[in-house]
Parts: C-alpha cells; structure tokens; sequence
C-alpha cells in the first residue's frame, strides 16, 4: 500500500455544498504544528484552492473527526449553512457511520452490542488514552455502546484475526479501538489499545477504517461508501478462511434503513443512534438520555469552530 502524499487525496462524494473525501491512514486532519508536513487540510488546499475559506482557521470545515491512525470517509462542509445543516444531524443522532476493522482472534458470536462504559485513564503514563469503567485510574466513565457483526474468520501473518463491521452507537473518544480491546479483541495494528507483546509493530498501519456515511441533511443526503482496504488483493498478510456474513448485504440494509425522524430539542450529541441493521434479532437500543448543559455547550464550541464564520 503506497503511503499519503499531497498528490493522493480520493474524494468519494462532491456536491455543491460538501465533499467526502477518503481520508488516508497516519495522516493528521488537521495540525498547528509547522513540522507536520502532511495533513488532510493541506491536501484539500493542494486539490481544491479555490475552495478554501479564508474565513476559517483550517481553509475547510471539517463536519466530524478521524484518528491520525484511521482511514476512511470524512465529510467537509464547502460553506456555513452546509455545516450548520450537517452540525444538527451530528447533534440529533441522524448520522449513520460504519466501521470495517481486523481483530486479532476468532469472534464466536455473528453479532454483539459492546456496552461498556468508557472513561479517561488518569493512570501516570497513559495520558490522552481511554478506559473502560472498573479499571485503575478510569475517570468519569460514560454509557457507550458499539454493534459489531463478524464477517470473516481468517489469518493476518499467520495469526488468528476477524473482520468485522462495526456501528458506534455513541461517540466517545477512541470508542471502537477501546471496546475491541476490552472485548479481548483488539485492532490489529492499534498501539495503543493492542497486544503489548510488541506484536502491533510488525502490521503497516492500524485496521481501521471508515467504511460507510451517511448525514440526512434537510437539502441532501451525504451518502458515502468507500473501498474495503482489508482484502487480499490490497495487503497478503490478509488470508481470509471464512465467510461468516457477506459485507453487501449489511451494507444494503444499512442503505434502506429509514433515517431517525429530525427533532426540535432531540437528544445531544453523546446519546445513542439506531444500531446497525442486520440478521437475527437484535437487543434494543439503549435509552436516550437528555442533553446536558455540558453537551449543549460541546455542540455550541463545535458550531463554533468549525461551521461559523466572523460577522464581520
């Protein structure tokens, strides 16, 4: 696989207010450091200059995020009214998102809801990492809930490893990479939340990736699906050995699936979504709980840096 470069920017998705563009792994969205010559703004600076906003900090309003580590579909908004519009999709819980990832092991179940709650770990030595509630030094742990379906049984250099689709329901910091791990399975590649026998250092990249967006908006629908990175043809340490559930037709239902009703007031931006669709019968989603005046005041700092321009 060819690393980023300022000259491989794919963009999945373009309309007159948004891009979705597919955004390459290591590779920051944004950064303040001079020393980091590489960054998705660059990239759409380099591709789309007269698409910058001069009005803006970054040049382009980025409507969510992405780890430095994970690949996969990120949306921009190309004016102010277009990420206010994709702002309260991401505040109403309207937004439907999947994962693909590799796991190290062999899930037994089909299909799982993860609930562990997560926290900040406040642990000397793991600053800036998350936890799961019940572990030393996990502070402020909150419901999260993820959907995971297996797809693939098979062996990554000779090891056991799963593929699997993943929904995250709510939207904690480092949420799906946390939740693997907790379960015992943990992302292929991830060194933060992986094996620590050193193993994490040998695949060339973490096996995450953002497979599949979709944003409601009242003008238009955003819908994005990338390419699978995790087959053969792309990366032979990949052997896959059995199909446990064809990628397809998980991602039909998750097109055809009816998008939650728009709400005046709704839930806030940490409450949970529809969980992801798929075979057999599936838990309830959890309750919703009321927005906060702390999760209000999130949405109001995301609104403001990323979506509003001066008045003057």
């Amino acid at each position: 696989m060819e690393p980023g470069s300022m000259e491989n920017l794919s963009i999945v998705y373009r309309s007159r207010d948004f891009l979705v563009v597919n955004k390459h792994w290591d590779v920051r969205i944004d950064s303040k450091t001079w020393r980091e010559t590489l960054t998705l703004q660059k990239q759409l600076r380099h591709r789309f200059p007269e698409l910058a906003d001069p009005d803006t900090y970054y040049g382009f309003r980025f409507c969510h995020q992405l780890d430095f580590s994970t690949s996969g579909a990120l949306c921009v908004a190309l004016n102010k009214a277009a990420a206010g519009s994709a702002y309260k999709c991401f505040k109403e819980r309207r937004v439907t998102k999947a994962y693909l990832a590799l796991v190290r092991g062999h899930i037994q179940e089909s299909r799982m809801t993860i609930s562990y709650a997560i926290g900040r770990n406040s642990t000397e030595g793991r600053a800036h990492t998350m936890c799961i509630e019940g572990t030393q030094g996990c502070e402020n742990p909150k419901p999260s809930f993820t959907e995971l379906v297996v797809l693939e049984h098979g062996l990554y250099a000779g090891d056991p490893v799963s593929k699997v689709l993943l929904q995250p329901l709510t939207g904690r910091t480092h949420q799906l990479r946390v939740h693997c791990s907790a379960l015992g399975h943990p992302i292929v590649g991830d060194l933060t939340y992986g094996q620590a026998s050193g193993r994490e250092d040998q695949p060339f990249r973490m096996m995450l990736h953002a497979f599949y967006l979709r944003i409601p908006t009242q003008a238009e629908c955003v819908e994005a699906r990338t390419p699978d990175p995790f087959v053969p043809t792309l990366d032979a340490s990949w052997s896959p050995h059995t199909l446990v559930q064809p990628l397809d037709q998980l991602v039909q239902v998750l097109r055809t699936a009816p998008d939650p009703e728009p709400t005046e007031g709704g839930p806030g931006p940490c409450s949970p979504s529809m969980p992801l669709p798929g075979p057999g019968q599936h838990p309830p989603p959890p309750a919703k709980p009321p927005e906060t005046e702390a999760q209000r005041a999130s949405c109001l700092q995301w609104l403001s840096e990323w979506a509003l321009e001066p008045d003057n």
